[in-house]
């Protein structure tokens, strides 16, 4: 009789991506990541305690690698590199975009993440309090132009709709929306994020 199948935290988390891309978040369950990996579904239990512990699995998957040696140059551009990382990870892989805000503590690539970020505003100069800050803005705004990228993007319907109300009622908000559909996914982030960076760094002086 052969022996059970072997699996790693990353054999689990490949397959629960897997699933993840191809049916959605709804589909991301036990059995559907242990058939996945051709196994049953109680033989899945024998490596993880459950789904949440899974979806942590998935986060690692896309975020393999985002944390590894800071490029180098000054710290605005390293975090910007690092920043771009996660962005351009997860836009493989959009589905995922619910998962980073709930698993950011649990996942081993969002903590490796963090720890290159902190690393790079430390050797910036920025401690205490003012690190703190610094990093939660720069997170906070990772995750939340992720979501507006991913699940309410400027080319979306939302924008049309805002971009037809009427102008005598909503004046700015239409002519706004009008504009936002001019505005590429690249503009919205980098603009953003090299405001939020200068800003830090008037801070820091």
């Amino acid at each position: 009789m052969p022996r059970p199948r072997s699996l790693t935290h990353a054999d689990i988390g490949t397959a629960a991506l897997a699933v993840l891309d191809r049916d959605g978040p709804a589909a991301l369950t036990m059995r559907a990541v242990a058939t996945e990996l051709g196994v049953g579904t109680m033989s899945l239990y024998r490596y993880v305690t459950d789904r949440e512990q899974v979806e942590s699995l998935v986060v690692d998957a896309v975020l393999a690698g985002v944390g590894d040696r800071p490029p180098p140059g000054d710290w605005a551009g390293r975090v910007t590199a690092l920043c771009g990382r996660v962005r351009d990870a997860v836009g493989a892989h959009p589905a995922v975009v619910p998962l980073m805000l709930v698993h950011r503590h649990t996942s081993v690539g969002t903590v490796r993440w963090g720890e290159a970020v902190l690393t790079v505003l430390t050797g910036a100069g920025f401690a205490g309090a003012a690190r703190v800050t610094a990093f939660r803005s720069v997170l906070s705004y990772v995750l939340g132009a992720l979501q507006v990228e991913h699940l309410s993007p400027l080319s979306g319907g939302g924008t049309a709709a805002l971009a037809r109300l009427p102008r005598s009622a909503y004046p700015t908000l239409a002519a706004t929306a009008a504009d936002a559909r001019e505005v590429t996914a690249d503009q919205q982030f980098d603009v953003g994020l090299a405001a939020l960076l200068h800003g830090l760094d008037a801070h820091r002086r």
